[in-house]
């Protein structure tokens, strides 16, 4: 079997295990199917998700000009503290602000390589703890605007950590952790702006994922520098593909990337 075109994010199904998806434009492919079979991999050129040219691509799937220039990729997407739509000040474009940042947003507990503060919209629950390889998550406060959760994950920060350790997550040397005691033992730290929206009573979200073989140490396939790889797929994890030979390969990271595939 063969597919080709340009990476973007795997999509995912909740299930047990998760089932992923690489959608291109025109096809789709179910990779938990291609467990234990070849996956050949070939970089052909460079797509930027918003203009599709043939550049190198800067950020986030785009060039560098898109990257600073489009509402997508505006600083408030990484950090939320920095959203002002709920004042009605623009950024890069008020209307596209206003319909990402003026909806329900959840500040979350995950733990995946360790435990983390995270923000994201309540749609994306839980397509973002899927996407940052957590195996167990739980909310911790809903608020009405993205620019809540933001203070309100700025403040934990100093209290807990907000990174993934990548590799720690991939290898699976991840110990399992009381969320709930964690939530209520942050309480205390949440600004008084967004106490209110303070999430008095649930339980932990547990996630299994698609892996037969975690790596003993991983190695990352960088398709600049590898532009052809084959192994035998192993696993899925985050937005990671696992290989035989303990070679990861990150989706997301290589959104842009216009690949041909292929499985046999």
């Amino acid at each position: 079997m063969q597919y080709e075109g340009v990476l973007r994010k795997m999509q995912t199904e909740i299930g047990n295990p998760i089932q992923y998806y690489m959608v291109f434009e025109d096809d789709f492919l179910n990779l938990n199917q291609v467990l234990e079979k070849n996956l050949k991999i070939d970089f052909i050129k460079h797509q930027c998700l918003n203009c599709r040219n043939d550049r190198p691509i800067f950020r986030q799937g785009f060039c560098k000009s898109c990257f600073y220039e489009i509402p997508l990729a505006g600083d408030w997407i990484m950090r939320p503290e920095l959203s002002t739509a709920h004042l009605g000040k623009e950024d890069r474009d008020l209307q596209y602000e206003k319909k990402v940042q003026l909806q329900p947003h959840i500040v979350y507990l995950a733990n995946s390589s360790n435990i983390k503060v995270g923000v994201t919209r309540k749609t994306q629950v839980p397509t973002r703890w899927i996407d940052q390889g957590a195996h167990e998550a739980i909310e911790i406060v809903e608020v009405p605007n993205r620019y809540l959760a933001g203070v309100t994950e700025v403040a934990l920060k100093d209290h807990i950590g907000d990174k993934t350790n990548w590799r720690k997550m991939l290898t699976n040397t991840v110990e399992d952790e009381n969320l709930v005691e964690w939530r209520n033992r942050l309480k205390q730290y949440i600004p008084e702006e967004a106490l209110e929206y303070f999430i008095e009573s649930n339980q932990e979200t547990h996630l299994e994922f698609p892996v037969l073989r975690y790596p003993k140490k991983v190695k990352s396939l960088n398709l600049d520098k590898t532009p052809n790889y084959k192994g035998m797929l192993k696993g899925i994890k985050g937005q990671y593909l696992i290989f035989e030979d303990d070679t990861v390969f990150n989706v997301r990271g290589s959104e842009g990337y216009y690949v041909g595939l292929q499985i046999n």
